[in-house]
């Protein structure tokens, strides 16, 4: 036993020794191991860093070497260039110089010509004080031999160069105004036909009164009333004057007011029709016919701006316009004369190119002064500019109002085509009447307009005023003085007198000479 744990005792220290040992040993071989692997390592460095350095000489040779190359190309390159520019430089300096010589060459020509045209002055005004010499003499020559001085012969020729003048120009004026009058006459025609074609407006003619067909003759009785009472409180309240006479089965109205005039045709007519006649009656009758016709009013002129195309019109102007149904001028309805002019006015407008709503819009409102001129002071063209600055009208339309007589300039074609479009419906057959007085008085003054005129001998005014014909005397006007005394007379008609349409000027001048046979 005890040899057993000694014999343990003796394996376990001889197995501790041998393990340190052996521990040891290991140790030993790797520390010789490590010190192999750090000499292969930096022999291995050594390595790389010499072959890193031998690559970055021959890289470094490489780049040098291309250097070198790309600058021997540049040097090359820029060697050819500077060549080049040598070469032109010489070819421009060639080119100068060759410019120099002619320009040289071209100075000695010019110094040479202006030489000569000196030469040539100096001769040329030996010339001129040679001629002027002569035509000095022949002058005095000529004024001798004529016996008239240089300023007498002077006034002598212009005397019969103005005549000459003078034919010429009567010559020239009559065949340019001719020529003006075909070209315009057949283009105006042409519109102003197709216009006319294409508007087809009735003609209404009314005057100053208005007639109330009656059932009976009795009913005149009860419209008189006792003592008279019912026909003046009538006239009271309408301010329109009954004429009851031997007609019979009717009463005229008389008003030169025609809205008036309306207003009662309408409250007789009621009261025909209800037959209780008294003062109470008539006044409730003539307040409702009041407003009947104040609807009537602002209902035609509702129809009348929707007829013609017309729109965004002032309220107070389409109860003017409404007015204008019972307003009259010459015997034509203002209204229908109004809506006549703004047809015509679109259609002239379209034939031409000018706006075509514009010119309706003008021609309708042409005339609506009328519609208050029996109310206020002035002209229906001062009104109808004053109502149309009033409610803002365009300048284009207020500018036709004031000119559609010519009491200013029209300016815009526009203006001009209001102007054509009121002759035009004024001028119509029937569409107007004229009284007997203010016919003779018309008559009376053109022919006083063409006597007033030298060399006129007599004048007639004929075919209703449209033509006058003028006799001259033969040894005051020739016949180039008859083409200038036809337009003169033309002016001064335009200028003084208002008349439909157009007024034709014939100029007449005779020669007679007679002798006897014995």
């Amino acid at each position: 036993m005890g040899d057993v744990v000694i014999t343990v005792g003796i394996a376990i220290a001889a197995f501790v020794v041998a393990f340190f040992i052996g521990r040891k040993l290991s140790d030993v071989q790797h520390e010789k191991n490590d010190a192999e692997k750090i000499d292969s390592a930096e022999k291995k460095a050594r390595k790389i860093v010499d072959d890193a350095i031998e690559e970055g000489n021959a890289k470094k040779r490489e780049a040098l070497l291309e250097a070198k190359e790309e600058n021997l190309r540049i040097k090359n390159d820029l060697d050819k260039e500077i060549q080049e520019r040598r070469s032109e430089i010489s070819k421009n300096e060639r080119r100068i110089q060759s410019k120099e010589e002619n320009l040289d060459r071209k100075v000695d020509a010019c110094e040479k010509k202006e030489q000569a045209l000196n030469q040539r002055d100096e001769a040329l005004r030996k010339k001129q004080s040679e001629m002027d010499k002569l035509h000095q003499q022949r002058v005095q020559e000529l004024e001798r031999i004529s016996g008239l001085t240089k300023d007498q012969a002077k006034d002598m020729l212009l005397k019969s160069l103005e005549a000459d003048v003078q034919l010429d120009a009567a010559k020239l004026v009559k065949e340019s105004v001719a020529n003006a009058k075909e070209e315009a006459g057949k283009k105006a025609k042409d519109i102003l036909v197709t216009a006319i074609q294409k508007c087809a407006a009735d003609h209404v003619a009314e005057a100053t009164i208005s007639v109330v067909q009656l059932p009976n003759d009795e009913m005149k009785g009860r419209i008189i009333g006792r003592e008279g009472r019912n026909i003046r409180t009538l006239e009271t309240l309408t301010g329109v004057e009954l004429i009851i006479d031997d007609t019979p089965e009717a009463v005229v109205l008389s008003a030169f007011d025609p809205v008036r005039r309306e207003i009662a045709r309408v409250a007789l007519e009621k009261l025909i029709v209800d037959g209780r006649i008294h003062p109470s009656r008539i006044e409730e009758m003539v307040n409702q016919a009041k407003r009947e016709v104040d609807n009537d009013i602002r209902e035609a002129g509702e129809e009348a701006a929707l007829e013609v195309g017309v729109h965004g019109l002032n309220p107070e102007l389409i109860k003017m316009l409404g007015r204008m149904k019972f307003r009259t001028s010459y015997g034509q309805n203002g209204l229908k004369h109004s809506i006549e002019v703004a047809e015509l006015c679109g259609l002239l407008a379209a034939e031409v190119g000018e706006d075509v709503r514009m010119a309706k819009r003008a021609g309708l409102l042409h005339d609506i002064g009328k519609a208050i001129d029996r109310e206020r002071e002035g002209s229906h063209v001062q009104l109808g500019v004053e109502i149309a600055k009033k409610y803002k009208e365009d300048p284009i339309v207020i500018n036709a109002i004031a000119s559609h007589h010519g009491d200013c300039d029209p300016e815009s074609l526009i203006a001009c085509l209001v102007q054509a479009a009121d002759t035009i419906s004024a001028a119509r057959p029937g569409a107007r009447r004229e009284t007997m007085e203010a016919y003779t008085q018309r008559l009376s003054q053109l022919e006083e307009i063409t006597n007033s005129f030298k060399g006129v001998e007599k004048s007639y005014a004929i075919q209703a005023g449209r033509e006058v014909r003028i006799m001259v005397v033969p040894d005051q006007i020739d016949d180039a003085g008859m083409v200038l005394l036809a337009r003169d007379v033309a002016k001064k008609i335009e200028a003084e007198m208002k008349y439909p349409g157009q007024i034709k000027v014939n100029v007449i001048r005779e020669s007679r000479v007679t002798d006897y046979a014995k």
